[in-house]
């Protein structure tokens, strides 16, 4: 059966933090780094939290993070636990396609919390939105935080941008986002307003949710895109796929965000990734923006995934119309 089958529910809303409560954090991809997700959870408790370290950051399948079933009990077991109020990713890499299947997806909708990630985490973020109907989070996770020293920086790491840290501050003290170019420079693809719901995430992961359950529904609403170590022709491939199952055409807008690293490399003649976003995203005729720093990127700005949202190309801006909480604070 494919998305555009499956009946939207209704939007609900996690509610934010309170200096106490429980984060949980599993590895529903790639094998993530017990020690490294320990010493990056102490910026968690510095804001007051209190962490759990999910067993799949010990386990390892290959390039999985144990069995399908593992992960996704785990998952299920994090949403069901009345003592975890949300739940951060430790890193995505590759698998949490394989586990959308095994997921309770009514008793995530009865146990609304947060959920928080990015790369292959979007598959998650378009499975829960659609079926549960769960605002979640696009933003870092632990591995974002792996060179977080504990006070002065004497070993010559970069520090997560203060801009990152911000959002996992408003997960305790919540406010909508506004995005605007004192971040970084945004261009204009299109000209034009639009407002609509946020939608989207990992480029290779949205067009991966094509012809499943868990299809990125774009009607109406403003897709992000983002990507990492992609050449253009291979965004062209994943972009042309969009173009082609409706996608860029039912979107009210279009939010084009870090591309990191994806520039020719194998092939010596290439149309640059500018040049190729342009042949897709022009003629869709949606108003559109480039240059978020969301996704693969610092600072890694983080949104929430199903919130209204105006994108207004001549105020270079990406307004959202509430934070995404259910008792979180009112726009600004």
């Amino acid at each position: 059966m494919g998305g555009a089958e499956v009946s939207r529910p209704g939007l609900i809303r996690p509610r934010k933090l309170q200096p106490g409560d429980t984060v949980g954090i599993p590895a529903p991809a790639s094998p993530g780094d017990r020690e490294q997700a320990e010493a990056a959870a102490g910026y968690l408790r510095r804001l007051g939290l209190n962490v759990k370290l999910g067993r799949t950051l010990s386990l390892r399948r290959g390039y999985l993070a144990g069995s399908d079933e593992e992960r996704a009990e785990e998952l299920n077991g994090l949403f069901a636990d009345p003592d975890i109020a949300a739940i951060i990713c430790a890193r995505g890499g590759y698998g949490t396609a394989r586990i959308a299947d095994r997921l309770d997806y009514g008793m995530i909708r009865r146990n609304p919390k947060i959920f928080w990630g990015y790369s292959d985490i979007t598959f998650l973020h378009s499975a829960i939105g659609r079926l549960s109907g769960l605002v979640t989070f696009h933003g870092p996770m632990m591995i974002d935080l792996k060179e977080l020293p504990e006070g002065e920086d004497g070993a010559g790491h970069a520090r997560p941008h203060p801009l990152t840290l911000e959002g996992y501050n408003r997960l305790l003290a919540p406010h909508s986002v506004h995005y605007t170019e004192e971040i970084a420079p945004l261009r204009v693809l299109v000209p034009g307003e639009a407002s609509g719901p946020l939608a989207g995430g990992n480029l290779s992961l949205l067009v991966s949710t094509l012809g499943t359950p868990y299809e990125i529904d774009t009607r109406g609403r403003l897709l992000l895109i983002e990507d990492i170590d992609e050449e253009p022709y291979r965004v062209d491939r994943m972009l042309c796929q969009l173009k082609q199952a409706g996608k860029l055409d039912d979107a009210a807008g279009i939010v084009v965000g870090d591309f990191h690293n994806c520039e020719p490399s194998k092939r010596k003649e290439s149309l640059s990734l500018d040049e190729v976003l342009a042949e897709y995203i022009v003629p869709a005729g949606k108003p559109a923006m480039a240059g978020f720093r969301i996704g693969h990127c610092s600072p890694n700005i983080a949104v929430p995934l199903g919130v209204e949202a105006v994108l207004n190309t001549s105020g270079r801006s990406l307004v959202f119309n509430e934070s995404g909480f259910s008792d979180g604070a009112e726009p600004a």
